[in-house]
């Protein structure tokens, strides 16, 4: 039951997905930190004055449940953004190039897709010459 349990463990691809976990996890902390302090202050200032950042007071004023924070949300857009970035370019990438020289291709373009004139399904595979839902004989692609 161990011996299995370790090369369930000590498959390649088990060992990839952790790392990169770790390296995302290392980059989310980076990623925040910037957003908080670079990114945060600039829309805050965006509003001007003395408000507590960019948004609208919805009930008596310094009351932070009802502040509608907009400079919070566009931090955390500019924070998703750029982490999917960093994990598309720094993880994604380099793990596709190395599984295309073992001969695996991951992260394959989806299927070009044709739709069905009769029943008006649009999932049927480009070169298919008969619709899996009706039957219809397809035109040759």
């Amino acid at each position: 039951m161990l011996r299995g349990f370790k090369n369930f463990l000590m498959r390649g691809d088990v060992v990839v997905v952790a790392v990169g976990l770790i390296v995302a996890l290392a980059f989310s902390t980076l990623i925040k930190a910037f957003t908080d302090s670079v990114i945060g202050p600039v829309i805050a200032r965006a509003q001007g004055g003395t408000s507590p950042g960019l948004g609208w007071q919805l009930g008596r004023p310094g009351n932070k449940a009802t502040y509608l924070d907009i400079g919070a949300f566009l931090s955390a857009l500019v924070y998703f953004l750029i982490f999917m970035a960093v994990v598309y370019f720094l993880i994604v990438l380099p793990y596709k190039h190395f599984q295309g020289r073992r001969g695996v291709t991951v992260f394959k373009d989806p299927v070009r897709t044709k739709s069905c004139p009769a029943c008006l399904s649009d999932d049927l595979p480009e070169a298919a010459l008969k619709c899996l839902h009706c039957g219809t004989e397809q035109q040759a692609p």
